[in-house]
């Protein structure tokens, strides 16, 4: 909530002893967390995030993904970065509609058709699902310098990495709240599906002082958004009946799809 993320930004500005932090705002994609690692500039294993120490790997089905690069554009002794697989919306109706020919059971939504796609034994079928990926975050790197997260936002797009459209930076929380709520408000037009925004302290040496739960960063907070909503009609309002005798309402509605 608003009132949830201006506490985060006082906690952060208590631990920094600071009046004000700069923050990056970014779309939160909904899709499927996986880190690349790279050697020398070459891509070397892709794995999912698992449960934060041991993922899958998946290397074989992320090279099907076209906007992964193979070499990077400089050659770095070691980079491990993190990004978000996901399905466009153009490929999940297609994939949807050739399983509905063929008699297979759709997928809910494209996040689960991502998930699906990068789990097949068969790289093949991940190649034909027409998977994309953005990348946000850098994990560890050797061989660079880097001092804060715009800097290494701007540094992965000139290495080849497709990175989250229409990031941006400002200080303090309320600016990067009002930000929040234009993404929010914009959704609906976007060919990908999101589920809220990431607010990131930018500098990497306050990201230090700030530290990290066993769960999550201390720098870094999601806003999620509201749940789809959809107006459906109401059909009829059938009675039953349970052994004790009460009567139960049950309403029979129109089906309408919500988020899958």
């Amino acid at each position: 909530s608003k009132e949830e993320l201006f506490e985060f930004d006082e906690r952060v500005r208590s631990a920094l002893g600071v009046d004000s932090v700069e923050y990056v705002t970014e779309m939160k994609i909904d899709g499927l967390s996986v880190s690349l690692e790279y050697e020398n500039g070459l891509f070397t294993r892709g794995s999912t995030r698992g449960n934060g120490f041991v993922g899958e790997d998946i290397t074989q089905n992320l090279k099907t993904i076209q906007s992964i690069p193979l070499k990077l554009n400089e050659t770095v002794p070691y980079l491990e970065v993190r990004g978000e697989v996901y399905m466009p919306q153009k490929s999940f109706i297609k994939l949807n509609e050739q399983r509905e020919a063929s008699g297979q059971p759709l997928f809910a939504n494209p996040r689960n058709a991502a998930a699906g796609s990068l789990r097949q034994l068969d790289s093949k079928i991940a190649a034909e699902r027409k998977l994309d990926i953005f990348v946000f975050n850098v994990q560890r790197v050797e061989g660079k310098e880097l001092t804060n997260h715009r800097q290494s936002l701007d540094w992965l797009a000139d290495l080849g990495f497709k990175i989250i459209p229409g990031n941006q930076t400002f200080d303090g929380i309320s600016a990067a709240y009002q930000e929040v709520q234009r993404i929010g408000e914009n959704r609906g037009n976007l060919t990908f599906d999101i589920d809220g925004s990431v607010i990131k302290v930018n500098s990497f040496a306050q990201r230090e002082i700030l530290g990290t739960t066993s769960k999550t960063p201390k720098w870094a907070a999601a806003y999620k958004f509201p749940a789809e909503q959809q107006k459906t009609k109401l059909l009829d309002i059938v009675l039953q009946v349970g052994r004790t005798g009460a009567v139960t309402p049950n309403a029979v509605l129109e089906p309408v799809r919500i988020a899958g």
